[in-house]
């Protein structure tokens, strides 16, 4: 090596520490500030964080496991038994996600309502504790990171994603301008099922739809209920649900859904060729069912948000069916 060449080469090495030295001095200075930011605004953020939580419906989890339980009946029917690992993590977080992203959504569109509403009078939006930008970067957070979720999965998954994103915008708008918002969430919350059979058998065949029916009945169940809640601040404010629709003739509906509902639990099973453990879990399913008629007898609104809730625990007897079904028959 000549003496220029020397040269040029510890030229390049000095120039090369200094970009190092000043870069890594920008990079201290930029993460001094943000501590000191953080520190600095520590409360506001502790309290925004603890609005977005609100706003996401963190403390009120009854909707994640509405749309989990049919969520895990597909997945467990799919792959008759336990699923992948890879794939119970993919749908069990993008049901947190996208229900999360879901009741943003419904709050952004209900601002104008919410405030009227006892029991909704209080939620960030309403109260302006979160502006409606900040709902909708939210809602947009939580939906890209479902859908990276979705993402390592297959090409028809992928696919199918994109009806659910429609699905879940368009229903809250919904309520205003048809009396049936419930069928609309009823298809919000089993998209699920055939994009959790596309992902296990790349297919999606008859008895996934089978299983879409059933809960999508199972949606008009629950939500006519939990309609019934604010049917009386609904019909104030000109928001419309089957509970209006169906007026005096509510439980009576409720009960054809509840009974279409098993008719379609039994053709699966029957199909499937399912034993004791399955329609065992029906029969305990049809005594939720008649359990929840008498608790909205009165259509006392403690006791119909109560129904409302007991609905967890038909997704989980069901779910607990299949289960046992599929382990004892391994």
């Amino acid at each position: 090596m000549t003496v220029d060449n020397k040269n040029t080469g510890n030229t390049i090495v000095m120039i090369m520490r200094g970009y190092w030295s000043t870069a890594k001095n920008i990079a201290q200075d930029y993460q001094a500030r943000l501590v000191n930011w953080l520190r600095d605004n520590q409360p506001f953020i502790k309290q925004k964080l603890q609005q977005y939580a609100l706003l996401m419906r963190l403390d009120k989890p009854i909707g994640v496991f509405l749309l989990l339980w049919p969520t895990l009946w597909a997945l467990w029917i799919a792959a008759e038994g336990l699923p992948s690992a890879h794939l119970l993590l993919v749908f069990i977080g993008g049901v947190f996600l996208t229900r999360s992203a879901g009741v943003v959504m419904n709050d952004y569109a209900d601002r104008d309502f919410d405030a009227h509403v006892e029991r909704t009078k209080m939620r960030p939006l309403a109260t302006g504790k979160v502006s409606a930008r900040e709902a909708l970067a939210v809602a947009f957070i939580l939906t890209a990171c479902a859908f990276l979720l979705v993402l390592t999965t297959n090409r028809l998954t992928v696919l199918l994603s994109f009806v659910a994103i429609p699905l879940a915008v368009i229903y809250p708008y919904m309520k205003r301008h048809t009396y049936v918002p419930q069928l609309f969430l009823g298809l919000a919350f089993s998209w699920g099922i055939p994009m959790a059979f596309a992902a296990q058998t790349n297919a999606v065949p008859r008895i996934a739809w089978l299983l879409f029916i059933a809960n999508i009945l199972w949606a008009m169940v629950y939500d006519t209920i939990y309609a019934m809640v604010d049917r009386q601040d609904d019909i104030k404010i000109g928001v419309k649900s089957t509970a209006i629709l169906f007026d005096d003739a509510d439980r009576v509906f409720i009960g054809i859904f509840q009974t279409m509902l098993i008719a379609v639990f039994i053709i699966i099973g029957r199909q499937m060729q399912w034993g004791i453990f399955y329609f065992s879990a029906l029969l305990v399913t049809a005594g939720l069912c008649i359990y929840q008629q008498y608790l909205i007898k009165d259509r006392l609104p403690a006791q119909c948000f109560k129904a409302f809730l007991n609905n967890n625990w038909l997704g989980a007897i069901v779910f607990a069916g299949i289960i046992l079904h599929y382990f004892f028959n391994a």
